[in-house]
């Protein structure tokens, strides 16, 4: 089975074209086109208006005896879009344009009617100078001077114009230029102003860096002066500043227990004898309360009771103890 679409179909040996029937068709028939309006057109029936580029479903039929240089000639059928009154017009290849033939006016075009002027008027005199060579002359004195009197008008309009402006061209430029330089001067200077005003600021900016280095340098061996021995960090006050504050509201409350001359009225020296058995006992007494008053006071802790009133109550309790050993042995 062959291809359905094929560019090149079989023909036999014995193929003759001429014994194929050919369709006869009426020379005047027409086809049905699509096409646009050539030009605006005012209907004669209802006077509705048909603009250029209005589409229609045209027919189309080919002019009887009419040819213009072997070019056939087509006229074209269409209906007016508001009563249906057929309209035709056909092409016209001698001037590329379209011809009104029925139905319709064309609409007024000066463009066009002055152009046709001047090619009848042009075609006119180019008949008249072919066979009279006297007329040639005349026409070509009358272009001259009407060439002339071109010029002067021209030439009086312009200074008609000098005298109404009365503008120096020169010096509008000049001054023009006079500012364009003022200003490109100006630009300049407050670039430098800017740029020496930034290096003012970054000198001053160095300067009190380095100040603040040099005072940084002079105030660190300062306070590192006063330390010339190794040893006296340990002769520092190593306490925290919260236990000196309660130790300090303590004192102010209570008062220093742990000063000699307060502790000179309550604590009496005992002299002994090397044969008193009695007295070596109760010195041994004595001095195992006071290091079980010590230890008891060191065991207490440190946020309730500072150690120097610890310290101020375990004297206190041995000062009343000799005393009452005193009394006892009286």
């Amino acid at each position: 089975m062959s291809e359905r679409k094929v560019l090149n179909k079989y023909y036999p040996p014995d193929f003759d074209p001429s014994k194929i029937p050919k369709l006869k068709l009426p020379k005047d028939r027409q086809y049905v086109v699509r096409l646009m309006a050539p030009f605006n057109m005012r209907c004669k029936t209802c006077g509705e208006y048909i603009y250029k580029g209005k589409k229609f479903n045209a027919r189309k039929e080919t002019v009887q005896n009419e040819m213009y240089l072997g070019l056939p000639i087509f006229r074209f059928y269409i209906k007016c879009t508001r009563c249906l009154a057929e309209i035709t017009f056909k092409t016209d290849p001698e001037n590329t344009d379209y011809t009104m033939e029925h139905g319709a006016t064309r609409n007024f075009q000066a463009e066009k009617l002055l152009e046709e002027e001047e090619k009848r008027v042009q075609k006119e005199r180019e008949e008249e100078e072919l066979n009279n060579p006297m007329k040639v002359l005349e026409n070509r004195t009358k272009d001259s001077k009407l060439e002339m009197e071109v010029l002067e008008n021209l030439q009086e309009l312009k200074e008609l114009n000098q005298r109404q402006a009365n503008v120096d061209f020169e010096s509008m430029l000049k001054q023009y230029k006079d500012y364009e330089e003022e200003r490109k001067r100006r630009e300049l200077e407050e670039d430098e102003t800017e740029m020496k005003a930034m290096l003012e600021q970054a000198q001053s900016r160095r300067f009190l860096e380095d100040s603040d280095s040099d005072e940084e340098a002079t105030q660190v061996p300062s306070r590192s002066g006063p330390k010339t021995k190794p040893t006296d960090i340990l002769q520092e006050d190593t306490e925290p500043q919260s236990k000196k504050l309660k130790t300090e509201s303590w004192e102010r409350s209570v008062g220093k227990l742990n000063s000699k001359s307060q502790l000179a009225g309550l604590v009496t020296v005992k002299k002994q004898t090397p044969g008193s058995t009695t007295a070596n006992g109760v010195g041994k007494q004595t001095t195992q309360q006071s290091s079980d008053a010590g230890s008891w006071s060191s065991s207490l802790p440190a946020v309730t009771q500072p150690p120097s009133a610890a310290q101020g109550s375990s004297l206190s309790l041995l000062g009343a103890y000799s005393d009452s050993e005193d009394s006892t042995s009286d």
